[in-house]
């Protein structure tokens, strides 16, 4: 698959660091597709209108990030509003959701708004609502054409969530619209900030629309539903959450450790309710099996328990398990890469870095970590990025020196690669794990 050079140049400097790249990353995944239909199979459900709940369960280096950043381009693809999160143990704790709230609206995703994304989508809803009025008949430049909006997105919104949404939420959301007609926008955008469960706006942009305090545990995931059904107004087909590194928990204070797994309880029984809404968290197996994490609450660990199948688990249970990293895995996203880099000809990369380098390198690398596949995914790919720059960079570079790569030891694979012959198809049609 090929990528733009914008996005081939994201992908390579965030792996440099160490990064899950944010975009860019469907043209190298490999290892998962099982993993990313089943992942697919639950954003379909949420287009048809239910609400959901998945766990991503793996070991550290089994691509749980990565596969979570798959997700949220598959969902965006698809239609949704995205909203990634990761959690900390300073900021978020899960049974006060108002800082569940924060985290997640202020994070929230579309392809026209990578970030922040609830003012535009706020615009797209009233812009709906307008062409609606326009359409039965409503005259766009009468002086009373604001005042119909206006009606019209109280009216929406309390129908919308069934006359759930909190009446403050109302009242912010009719006030914005008020201030942008006025072009009082630094007002409409500190009550944009409220609206994202800010807790520095002051009062005196509060007392325009008429509230007092900061968006509450107890109402945050009213405000939360009423956000999702904004969103569905607004054109899109739902919300994809991702809670990543849920294992956080285990490191929180005991009473506040057991708080936040209740939190999560209540999300996970709750998802009926948000309809189009699709909550992915992921942790170690250490999170989800250990006392101390969702096997010490008993009400969810009843609820979402792993069942290894005898050896074939399945993947429609609520812990969806991703594989540990693997030799194979690393030769071949490497091949994917090799021929990704921006600034490289792709001959000479296949001449210069050919498939026996790349094995030699990853053997040395998982020898040195003496199979710990938690660090050898990142500590590969960083290796390997950097050489793809020095032959870039360098014409008399040598990678099979650097990785004291000796012809006639290769397998009959390596033979073929330095004789120029086609590579086997073993490597198509596959997609990564990192």
């Amino acid at each position: 698959m090929a990528l733009s050079r914008k996005d081939a140049e994201h992908v390579f400097e965030s792996l440099r660091g160490g990064r899950v790249p944010d975009r860019g990353i469907e043209a190298f995944a490999v290892g998962i597709d099982s993993q990313r239909r089943e992942v697919n199979r639950m954003i379909a459900i949420a287009k048809g209108g239910d609400g959901a709940v998945k766990f991503l369960r793996g070991g550290y280096g089994c691509g749980k990030t990565f596969t979570s950043n798959l997700a949220i381009h598959d969902a965006q693809s698809e239609g949704f509003v995205t909203s990634f999160v990761v959690v900390s143990d300073n900021d978020l704790h899960f049974h006060k959701f108002e800082e569940l709230y924060r985290k997640v609206v202020g994070a929230l995703s579309t392809p026209a708004c990578p970030q922040g994304a609830l003012g535009d989508i706020l615009d797209r809803w009233i812009g709906k609502i307008e062409d609606d009025l326009i359409k039965m008949g409503a005259d766009e430049e009468g002086d009373d054409f604001d005042k119909l909006v206006r009606a019209k997105l109280d009216e929406k919104l309390a129908l919308l969530t069934g006359g759930r949404a909190p009446a403050d939420m109302v009242r912010v959301v009719g006030a914005i619209f008020d201030l942008k007609q006025e072009g009082k926008l630094q007002e409409a955008s500190a009550l944009l900030s409220w609206l994202s469960g800010s807790t520095n706006v002051a009062q005196s942009y509060k007392k325009i629309a008429g509230v007092r305090g900061d968006i509450s545990s107890n109402d945050a995931m009213a405000y939360l539903r009423g956000i999702l059904e904004i969103i569905k107004s607004a054109g899109y087909d739902g919300l994809v959450i991702v809670i990543d590194e849920a294992e956080t928990i285990l490191r929180m204070r005991g009473d506040v450790r057991q708080k936040s797994l209740n939190g999560i309880r209540q999300i996970f029984d709750d998802a009926k309710n948000y309809p189009g809404l699709l909550w992915l968290f992921t942790g170690t197996p250490l999170f989800f099996d250990d006392r101390r994490g969702v096997k010490g609450l008993e009400a969810l660990h009843d609820r979402i328990q792993y069942d290894e199948g005898g050896g074939f688990p399945s993947l429609r249970q609520p812990q969806l398990n991703l594989k540990p990293f693997g030799r194979d895995r690393l030769i071949k996203v490497a091949l994917k890469l090799r021929g990704l880099h921006p600034d490289a000809d792709s001959d000479q990369l296949e001449t210069r870095v050919h498939n026996g380098v790349i094995e030699k390198l990853v053997d040395n690398v998982t020898t040195g970590f003496k199979g710990d596949v938690g660090v050898v995914p990142r500590h590969f790919l960083r290796q390997f990025i950097n050489m793809l720059d020095q032959v870039v960079e360098y014409e008399d570079y040598d990678p099979a020196k650097q990785v004291g790569f000796v012809p006639g030891e290769q397998n009959p694979e390596e033979e073929r690669a330095l004789k120029g012959e086609p590579e086997e198809s073993v490597f198509e049609g596959e997609t990564l794990d990192i």
